[in-house]
């Protein structure tokens, strides 16, 4: 089983940055392909970024690139979310995420509890 918790989230103007950081226990992290997601007030969870088990290779939504970067630090055990020029429309709970590499598409298994990000325009 993994245990992934999240944390950073908050409330913050239009155009500023926010980092997402997400802690994973109870498997062998660099087995795991990591992966955000989100889901706004009245809709569908939807992805926002993925990363391979290295590091060496990153996947994200439309609405988000440019804007936003995924990466790991897999001595801790870490993965984070730099969201940089946010929007209102990156309101928004968001979850951490894992899966048995090495694809990054498909049903991640796992899931964290999730993280208030709240943007202000």
């Amino acid at each position: 089983q993994v245990q992934l918790v999240e944390s950073g989230g908050g409330l913050v103007q239009a155009g500023n940055s926010l980092r997402l950081a997400c802690a994973a226990s109870g498997r062998e992290f660099t087995s795991l392909v990591m992966g955000w997601f989100r889901q706004a007030p009245g809709k569908e969870r939807e992805f926002v970024a993925a990363i391979s088990r290295r590091g060496g290779f990153a996947d994200y939504a439309d609405s988000v690139k440019g804007r936003f970067t995924i990466s790991r630090d897999n001595a801790a055990n870490q993965v984070y979310l730099q969201m940089n020029s946010l929007k209102p429309e990156d309101t928004a709970v968001y979850y951490c995420a894992a899966r048995p590499g090495p694809s990054l598409q498909g049903v991640y298994d796992y899931w964290g509890q999730g993280t208030q990000v709240t943007v202000s325009s």
